[in-house]
């Protein structure tokens, strides 16, 4: 579509003003492209203002625009942005940078190392299609649905999280980033502390600060993060939330030990502070994969987890259906903050969800995506071990969609970028070279203890695309960092 439109939008010189484009039919025969793609083109140069549709007559060219008037002055905005008195001691300015290089599109022939979805290729596309289908001829579909959720939806979340959660302590939400603030919201006032893993999630980050909640860092290994470090953080300040990811962590792929579990929520019950667990990648499992532990939700009868679960990441970013989980009075708060943000979840949506894992295609998907997430896996690191073995990857996941890599330490002759400039010199060479990838400062909410990166294998086309990015991705090494390198620690 794109190529298409800049076609097109390099061809209007040869019509005159109020001059009719060629017909859609004579598009499709020219560029041998779609009706859908000359429809979308068309759309796009409207949105442009270069082209007017007229339903029935076809597309013409627009008038130019006339003259715009000067710009305003917007000064005034920054003091009424930040002026709230000086007992106002939370930040509001909202820093979405660590969210947007996963969900920006790379320009035209990068390779996506830094995306944070499934490529198209991978999602059920076909399957959800036939769900939405359906589900618009169910009677009823485009009606307003129960403010919860359906109620068949909810039960199938809580099945899968299983335990004593029923589908009465389940709501629907708008995919788990909404879910997330949601229960943010819920759990803490602004100003408080809210303890995460280090590293975590750069939305979630995102999300605590702009709820003016204040991220402290408590560290991960391999196993998850460090119970006794759990326990000095929540001493030291108060805080009555505990955010992580027990299962294929991000970025570092941890799964939480089976022996701290039972650790972290007892001392978070002795805080008493809640645990949001964000359970995202649950069905992003590889084929290699054991038995996968329960979620900590389901071995909860106190009340103390906040679970999050979604579809999202097994099917598309667009398909933003996913769960809250919580038991006793904080469920009605929950229920309260996502009724006043968004009213309900489309029902639409909903009903396509419920299609959707109903029908055998979603079990066949889901047994395919496994496969292929392990075969990416074990090709982007057997060609990291093959061309970057400067590059230290401690722990190779069996779930999920990336990997974590520490950058070299410096000395030997490497470049003096190394450190805290080192990720950002290194993701522009990158770039350069024609390959977009994740650098890991944004990850951490304090200083981070060396330099990393976050490498995408489930945004690209296939195992041809993941060898050619690790190839660019060696030459952009060797630009930024230097030879002869001294190779990273095989710590987190």
């Amino acid at each position: 579509m794109a190529e298409l439109a800049e076609q097109l939008r390099r061809d209007l010189d040869r019509y005159p003003v109020d001059g009719k484009l060629p017909s859609s039919r004579a598009l499709v025969e020219r560029f041998r492209v779609s009706p859908v793609t000359v429809s979308r083109a068309l759309a796009q140069l409207a949105a442009e203002g270069l082209v007017v549709t007229r339903p029935g007559a076809g597309a013409f060219r627009a008038r130019p625009h006339a003259t715009q008037a000067p710009a305003g002055d917007t000064s005034w905005q920054e003091v009424a942005l930040s002026a709230d008195g000086a007992a106002d001691l939370v930040p509001r300015t909202v820093d979405a940078t660590g969210v947007t290089v996963s969900l920006a599109a790379p320009p035209p022939g990068v390779l996506e190392f830094n995306g944070g979805y499934l490529h198209p290729s991978l999602q059920p596309e076909r399957a959800m299609a036939a769900a939405l289908a359906r589900a618009g001829r169910r009677p009823g579909a485009w009606g307003r649905p129960p403010l919860e959720g359906l109620p068949e939806l909810r039960e199938w979340f809580a099945r899968g999280i299983g335990g004593a959660v029923t589908a009465a302590e389940v709501l629907i939400a708008a995919g788990g980033q909404a879910a997330l603030a949601t229960a943010l919201r819920a759990l803490a006032p602004p100003g408080a502390p809210v303890l995460v893993e280090s590293p975590t999630y750069p939305g979630m980050l995102a999300l605590a600060r702009a709820a003016g909640l204040r991220p402290v860092p408590v560290p991960v290994d391999p196993d998850g993060v460090r119970p006794g470090l759990l326990a000095d953080a929540f001493r030291a300040t108060g805080a009555r939330v505990f955010v992580c990811q027990p299962l294929f962590q991000n970025p570092t792929g941890a799964v939480l030990a089976p022996a701290r579990r039972a650790e972290v929520l007892r001392i978070a019950r002795e805080a008493g502070a809640f645990v949001v667990e964000d359970d995202f990648v649950r069905r992003l499992v590889h084929a290699d994969a054991g038995p996968l532990p329960r979620p900590l939700a389901a071995d909860d009868p106190d009340g103390v987890v906040v679970h999050v679960g979604s579809l999202t990441k097994a099917t598309s970013p667009s398909f933003r259906v996913s769960a809250l989980a919580a038991h006793g009075p904080v469920l009605e708060r929950l229920r309260a903050i996502q009724v006043v943000d968004s009213f309900f979840v489309p029902r639409p949506l909903q009903e396509a969800a419920l299609e959707l894992v109903g029908s055998p295609a979603w079990p066949r998907h889901l047994r395919a995506l496994s496969a292929e997430l392990r075969t990416r896996r074990d090709a982007m690191t057997s060609a990291l071990a093959r061309q970057l073995p400067e590059l230290a990857l401690p722990h190779i996941p069996s779930g999920g969609y990336h990997l974590w890599l520490r950058l070299p330490d410096g000395g030997g002759g490497a470049s003096p970028a190394l450190g805290s400039g080192a990720e950002t010199a290194l993701a522009a060479a990158a770039l350069r070279a024609g390959v977009a990838l994740t650098p890991g400062r944004p990850y951490f909410s304090a200083e981070p203890p060396a330099a990393h990166l976050r490498l995408s294998f489930a945004a690209v086309a296939g195992t041809g695309e993941i060898a050619e990015g690790v190839r660019r991705l060696g030459a952009a090494c060797a630009e930024v960092l230097g030879k002869p390198l001294v190779p990273a620690r095989p710590d987190l």
